[in-house]
């Protein structure tokens, strides 16, 4: 409404607006009949009031206003609103306070009520009585175990009668909730570590089952994922003198007060051991970077901790390099992973290390041709390195250290690697596929080999035909870097710090 709009005329229409306003006023005024005129300018003696009757432009009212006016109006009516009836149409539900002065007799029929219906006093927390005949009708609406397991209620109504106490027995009244709430949520949280094996980590929409003996009767409905919750993010329960007795109870039992760093520290523990037992199935227990399949789930066996059984620690390695879990903005994770062999790049990038790593070798021992037979496999050395009984002389164990192919690449089929590069565009997509497909030109890759039988070559000969050739004089010299070429890979015997990653400069 406008500034100058008296209040006695009522709302002005949209249709058609007369504006009363005063002569004194700055607004600009537009006569039906005229041209603009200001309203210093209207003549006082047109109207007695010492007001124009004239047509004007309302200035526009935005439409946010017209809503928070609008939202001032809802609030308003509803703090005017009477206070809503029981279904009985009687009288207002009464508050909880008022239903402590409730009269003792009304309040025993109301619990033999409820144990004739369901047998026992364990009230659920938060159980409104209903409003059926069974009840009192004064206790219709209220919150029964709030009330009547309350230590105002006992002190008033049970503690000094002997009587009422018998008679409360007789039904089964569970006097342990006639406590504070700490211990209540205490005794919940030593009865889930006890049933879980000394585990506290309680899920937050978890509720103490009722009806379930396992647990203290008292604790029956304690919504206790909620305390736990509000307990390490709130401090509820941890203010005042007892504080620090509170929390002294809380370490006792293992209590977690920082849940991402518990579930990366289980993390990083599971890893560890799933390297520790890569390298005692490795050769002379290599350490080589990690490849955990996106499936793998701890198995329940001896080798694994039972408290590790079931862990999906392959889907946690995605979660970790796909949306960076545990380790966003926490560099000092990311080089405790690394140190393990973990690669943020993931198993694909690991893949093409390997392929590379094992082309290089090829093609410097096929003096640049990179034409590997499909069924090729890196060949292991000629001398039996698997029989712990049987010690090596040392001219074996120079073969070995000579052997032109790591250990870790014993056995990896390359032939049938570089079919799929060929044939299937593998390891060949996304930003890095032209820096790969520049790295397999520069060691002679053959994208288009010729059809038919090949001649047999180093790469494929027999074990016989090697062992007839081999001379360890000759492998070192195999061995040598060209000038133009240069190879790191993880796990080099001959470098002290392992590298985890693969380089090549043509």
């Amino acid at each position: 409404m406008p500034r100058h709009w008296p209040r006695n005329f009522g709302t002005p229409k949209v249709s058609h607006i007369l504006e009363y306003t005063h002569r004194d006023s700055p607004l600009s005024v537009r006569s039906s009949s005229g041209p603009q005129l200001s309203a210093s300018q209207q003549d006082s003696s047109t109207h007695t009031s010492g007001l124009r009757k004239t047509e004007v432009i309302l200035p526009t009212i935005s439409r946010r206003a017209i809503a928070s006016r609008k939202n001032k109006c809802i609030t308003l009516a509803k703090t005017t609103e009477p206070r809503a009836k029981t279904s009985s149409g009687a009288s207002p539900l009464p508050s909880q306070s008022k239903a402590l002065f409730i009269p003792y007799e009304s309040a025993l029929k109301t619990l033999q009520a409820y144990h004739n219906l369901h047998g026992d006093l364990a009230v659920p927390r938060r159980f409104i009585v209903p409003a059926i005949e069974d009840y009192p009708k004064e206790w219709h609406g209220v919150d029964l175990a709030k009330t009547v397991y309350d230590m105002r209620w006992w002190q008033k109504n049970v503690s000094k009668n002997p009587t009422r106490v018998a008679a409360l027995n007789a039904l089964g009244f569970v006097w342990e909730r006639l406590q504070p709430e700490w211990n209540l949520v205490l005794e919940a949280l030593i009865t889930y570590s006890i049933l879980n094996d000394g585990d506290i980590m309680v899920p937050a929409s978890f509720v103490v089952p009722h009806g379930n003996y396992s647990w203290p009767q008292a604790t029956w409905g304690i919504p206790l994922g909620n305390c736990v919750y509000r307990i390490r993010h709130r401090n509820d329960f941890l203010r005042g003198q007892e504080s620090m007795a509170r929390r002294s109870q809380l370490d006792g039992l293992g209590f977690v007060w920082d849940v991402n760093d518990h579930l990366f520290r289980k993390f990083y523990r599971s890893l560890r051991h799933f390297s520790k037992l890569e390298r005692q199935a490795s050769p002379e227990g290599v350490h080589r970077a990690l490849r955990v399949p996106s499936k793998f789930v701890v198995p329940k066996s001896e080798r694994w901790p039972s408290e590790m059984w079931g862990y999906p620690l392959g889907s946690k390695c995605m979660a970790i390099r796909q949306k960076e879990v545990y380790v966003k903005n926490n560099p000092e994770r990311s080089r405790e992973l690394e140190k393990l062999g973990f690669l943020m790049k993931g198993n694909s990038a690991l893949g093409w290390l390997e392929v590379v790593h094992a082309a290089a070798i090829y093609s410097k021992l096929h003096r640049r041709q990179l034409d590997v037979p499909q069924k090729f496999v890196v060949p292991h050395p000629p001398v039996n390195t698997h029989d712990e009984n049987t010690p090596m002389d040392r001219n074996v164990s120079e073969i070995v250290d000579a052997w032109p192919w790591p250990e870790q690449l014993w056995g990896f089929p390359l032939g049938q690697r570089l079919k799929d590069v060929r044939q299937k565009g593998r390891y060949l997509t996304g930003s890095t596929a032209g820096s790969r497909r520049a790295q397999l030109d520069g060691l002679g890759f053959n994208w288009s080999p010729k059809r038919g039988r090949r001649k047999r070559n180093l790469g494929g000969a027999t074990m016989s035909e090697i062992k007839r050739s081999l001379t360890v004089e000759w492998i070192i010299d195999l061995m040598i870097d060209a000038s133009d070429q240069a190879i790191q890979y993880p796990c080099c015997k001959k470098s002290n710090e392992p590298t985890w990653y693969v380089q090549l400069r043509a």
